[in-house]
C-alpha cells in the first residue's frame, strides 16, 4: 500500500518545474521598462537578488519541512516571536497582497494601453485598474477549482514569451545598444545595484509558497530544498537572460517609456502582429495571476479569522466555500489604494506600488525566517544541519534587510505606518483574549 502511494508522489524534477512555473507569473511583465530607468547595470542587481532569493527559498523550504502545524509564515514567526508575530505576519502579508494585486492590475492595464490609447490619462487609468480588479474579484466567486484551472492555464501567456525571448532573442541582440544603456545616469555601481534590488526582488515574491507541497513529494526532506534551489535558479536564469537581451534590442529611452515591454520587443524582432499577440497573451496572464493572488489573499484572511486574529466577517463563506464578504472588503482596500497611487505616469505608479509591496512583504519574511533556528532545535537536527540552516537563514534575513533599504525612504515610511497600524488591531485582539482578574474586596 505504501509503495502505491509513494509512486503517486511528485519527484524532484516535477517539483522543480512546479516551483519555477509558480514563481514566473506576472512579476516580470513590467520590469524591463522599470529596470531600463536604472540601466543595463541592473543585471548586477539580478545576480545579487538571485543569490538572496535562493537563500530565502531554502530557508522557507526548511521551515516548511520542520514546522508541523498550519499557518505558513505566520506559524514560523510564532515559533521565535510569540503570538503577536503570528498576527503581524498575517496582517502584513495580507496588506502586501492587496498592494500586489493593484500593481498587477496596473501591469495588465499597461499591456492593454496599446489597444486603447485613450487610457493614457490618470483618471482613465484609474477606471481601467478598478474595472480589472472588480472583474477578477467577481470571477473568484465561483470557487477554488475554477480559479485554479484558469490560473494554471493563463500563466503560460507570460512564461512562454519570456522564456522564448531568453533563448531566441540573442539573434537580434546588439552589444552596442546594450552597452549604451549600461549606466545612463552615471551613478555609482553601488547606488545602481541598490536601485534595482527592489525591482528584481519583486519578481521573486511568492517564493514563500515554494515549499508548500511537502506532503505530496517523495523524500521531502531532501527533495523540497533541492527543488526550491533548482527552481529558483532556473527562474533567475530566465529573468536575467530575458531582461538582458531586451536591453540589447530596444534602445534604453524607448524601453524605459514602454508600458508593454515584451510586446514591444517582439514587434521589433518580428512584426507588430506578433507583438500584439504577445501583448494579449501577457494581459491574459496578468488576469489569471490576479485571480490567483486575490483568491490566495482571501484564504489568508479567512485562515486568520478562523484563528480569531481577524474579524469574523472574513471567515464567512457561501455554499461554494468562498469568503465573499472578505473579498469585498479586500476589493474596497484595493480601490482605495488605487486612488492613493494615481499618477500621471503608469510606470511611476507601478514602481511606487512595487516598492511598497516589497517593503511590506519583508516584514513577514524576516519574522518567519528568524524562526528557523527554533524549528531546527525543536526537531533535534544534527549539528551540521543546524549550522547550515542557521547560516543560510541568516544570509536570507540580511538580504531581506538590504531589500528593505533598497525600497527607498518613501516606501519604508509608508510601509512602517501600515505595519504599526497592525499593532493597534492586535491590541484589541490581545485584550479580548485576556481573562480579567478578580479584584479583592
Amino acid at each position: 500500500m505504501s509503495s502505491d502511494t509513494g509512486t503517486k508522489k511528485m519527484g524532484l524534477v516535477g517539483l522543480t518545474v512546479l516551483v519555477a512555473v509558480n514563481m514566473m507569473g506576472s512579476g516580470i511583465i513590467m520590469l524591463p521598462a522599470s529596470l531600463a530607468q536604472v540601466g543595463a547595470i541592473s543585471m548586477l542587481s539580478w545576480i545579487v537578488t538571485a543569490l538572496g532569493a535562493m537563500c530565502i527559498a531554502y530557508t522557507f523550504a526548511k521551515c516548511g519541512a520542520f514546522c508541523k502545524r498550519s499557518g505558513g509564515m505566520s506559524a514560523y514567526a510564532e515559533e521565535a516571536h510569540g503570538k503577536s508575530s503570528f498576527f503581524i505576519s498575517s496582517y502584513t502579508y495580507y496588506v502586501c497582497l492587496v498592494i500586489s494585486c493593484v500593481a498587477i492590475a496596473v501591469s495588465a492595464l499597461g499591456y492593454i494601453k496599446p489597444f486603447m490609447p485613450w487610457l493614457d490619462t490618470p483618471m482613465h487609468t484609474f477606471y481601467g485598474v478598478v474595472a480589472i480588479l472588480i472583474f477578477t474579484m467577481v470571477a473568484n466567486f465561483g470557487g477554488a477549482k475554477i480559479t485554479g484551472q484558469i490560473s494554471a492555464f493563463t500563466v503560460w501567456g507570460i512564461i512562454i514569451p519570456v522564456a522564448g525571448l531568453s533563448i531566441i532573442g540573442w539573434w537580434w541582440f546588439d552589444p552596442q545598444t546594450f552597452m549604451s544603456a549600461w549606466n545612463p545616469h552615471h551613478d555609482t555601481t553601488m547606488h545602481s545595484v541598490s536601485s534595482g534590488i527592489a525591482l528584481t526582488l519583486w519578481a521573486f515574491l511568492g517564493i514563500e509558497s515554494a515549499g508548500a507541497n511537502s506532503d505530496a513529494v517523495e523524500n521531502p526532506e531532501r527533495n523540497v530544498p533541492l527543488a526550491v534551489l533548482f527552481g529558483t535558479g532556473f527562474a533567475a536564469i530566465v529573468y536575467i537572460a530575458s531582461t538582458g537581451v531586451i536591453q540589447g534590442i530596444i534602445p534604453n529611452s524607448e524601453l524605459a517609456a514602454s508600458t508593454a515591454p515584451f510586446g514591444l520587443v517582439f514587434s521589433h524582432m518580428f512584426n507588430p502582429t506578433v507583438g500584439n499577440i504577445v501583448t494579449l497573451a501577457a494581459v491574459i496572464a496578468c488576469i489569471g495571476s490576479l485571480l490567483g493572488w486575490q483568491f490566495t489573499n482571501a484564504q489568508v484572511s479567512k485562515a486568520a479569522a478562523d484563528e480569531g486574529l481577524f474579524p469574523k466577517i472574513f471567515a464567512k463563506t457561501n455554499k461554494a466555500g468562498v469568503p465573499i464578504a472578505g473579498m469585498l472588503i479586500m476589493l474596497a482596500a484595493e480601490i482605495l489604494l488605487a486612488v492613493m497611487t494615481i499618477s500621471p505616469n503608469l510606470i511611476s505608479q507601478f514602481n511606487a506600488l512595487l516598492n511598497l509591496a516589497v517593503f511590506i512583504n519583508m516584514v513577514p519574511y524576516i519574522l518567519s525566517m528568524t524562526g528557523l533556528e527554533v524549528l531546527l532545535r525543536k526537531n533535534m537536527v544534527s549539528q551540521k544541519q543546524y549550522r547550515l540552516g542557521a547560516t543560510v537563514g541568516t544570509l536570507a534575513v540580511l538580504y531581506s534587510i538590504y531589500g528593505v533599504y533598497a525600497c527607498g525612504a518613501t516606501a519604508v515610511f509608508g510601509g512602517t505606518i501600515l505595519t504599526l497600524l497592525g499593532y493597534i488591531f492586535y491590541g484589541f485582539i490581545a485584550a479580548r483574549d485576556t481573562k480579567p482578574e478578580m479584584k479583592a474586596n
